[in-house]
């Protein structure tokens, strides 16, 4: 197939979860023998790169991408909605270019806001191509933590409800993910249901048995809607009881938020972009800890099963797909007390036990959620429908 990947950026250009997924995504279509036309943007105060580098970075000039377009993304004043204005004014930059004579598309996969001219283009008849929307989380209608997001939220709603009934089909990860989506008006027979994957080069062949102190690890920035400050507030009140636990904390937390605790060991990395060193953390700790308030299918959550850890997740989003009583424990909020419930649990629990939940965690990786297995299944339930 001829593809038009329209993105939000990729990463190592842009950082975030959905800018990992556009990057495996397009370098596992071309990988499949796909034609892959590639639109991303950069920081308004970032180099644009060159088709030769995105190309020498992700394939070392073998194969690559058929031709890549980037620009630096729209910026304004900040006002109400500024992000939305924005995004717009990106989507008609990529709606010019697919307008502009470019060769036919046998499908158009779009990220979030990206395809939102020329959904408007499609509409009116002028185009004739089919195209898929992905949103990744649908946060915006998942539980917001506080006020201001709660805001941010009824913002984009009304957008993000146009954009997947325009489209001719939106992908979904599963799980509540699709309950959300079918609410929104579009029916079950235009959603797609792909799971989010991993590169089989994570997989972890031997699994560690745990030690006598379990390690917990949380994985990311200081974002309210991912439980870090539940995770905290936990901490200090095991604290009072307990001496024999240990946590590890992979991300850019900031000092003002870092907890002292005498007698319990708390380790913070910081911002790790080296592979091998982020690996050889996951590899160090045995429970990923991830109570976020909202999520799609979380990179964070692949990654640690791959290493073989067992994981305390909420049931958001599709993260139920991943997580279960196999291989860990699925709480069902954000409750503090159910935190560390699942913390205590873990601690007491029959350490040969931990070590099945392990191995149970890198099989489940092995089993359904390998890029090479995920694209199969996508481009077949593509060309299904189209």
């Amino acid at each position: 197939m001829k593809i038009a990947l329209i993105t939000d950026g990729i990463s190592p250009y842009m950082v975030g979860g959905m800018q990992q997924h556009s990057a495996y995504l397009g370098k596992n279509l071309v990988n499949s023998g796909h034609t892959v036309d590639l639109f991303h943007f950069v920081a308004k105060d970032q180099k644009i790169p060159s088709t030769n580098e995105v190309n020498k970075l992700y394939f070392n000039n073998e194969n690559g991408y058929n031709r890549i377009f980037c620009a630096q993304f729209p910026s304004s004043i900040n006002f109400p909605g500024h992000y939305l204005w924005n995004s717009f004014k990106y989507s008609s930059w990529v709606n010019k270019i697919i307008c502009n004579g470019l060769d036919k598309y046998d499908f158009i996969y779009s990220k979030g806001f990206t395809s939102w001219a020329l959904l408007n283009n499609i509409r009116r008849n002028k185009i004739d191509v089919k195209l898929g929307v992905k949103f990744h989380g649908y946060e915006m209608f998942q539980y917001a933590p506080n006020f201001k997001i709660k805001l941010q939220h009824l913002m984009l709603r009304p957008f993000v409800r146009m954009i997947n009934n325009r489209a001719n089909f939106v992908f979904s990860y599963g799980g509540k993910i699709t309950n959300i989506i079918n609410s929104l008006g579009v029916p079950k027979r235009k959603i797609i249901e792909i799971p989010s994957a991993i590169d089989s080069n994570w997989l972890r062949k031997e699994v560690s048995p745990p030690s006598n102190i379990i390690k917990f690890l949380f994985v990311g920035r200081y974002e309210r809607r991912k439980g870090i400050q539940e995770i905290n507030e936990s901490i200090l009140e095991l604290s009072e009881k307990y001496n024999n636990l240990e946590f590890h904390f992979l991300g850019p937390i900031p000092k003002q938020k870092q907890l002292k605790i005498k007698n319990i060991k708390i380790i913070y990395y910081g911002l790790i972009k080296d592979i091998l060193i982020k690996k050889s953390i996951y590899d160090s700790c045995d429970v990923l800890l991830c109570p976020s308030y909202s999520e799609g299918m979380p990179n964070v959550i692949l990654e640690g099963m791959s290493r073989g850890l067992a994981v305390i997740a909420t049931d958001v989003g599709a993260v139920r797909l991943l997580v279960s009583s196999d291989n860990g424990i699925l709480i069902k909020n954000y409750s503090e007390k159910l935190i560390q419930k699942a913390i205590i649990k873990f601690n007491s629990m029959n350490k040969d036990l931990i070590l099945d939940m392990k191995y149970s965690s890198v099989n489940k990786i092995k089993k359904s959620f390998l890029w090479n297995d995920v694209i199969k299944k996508m481009v077949v339930s593509i060309q299904k429908n189209i």
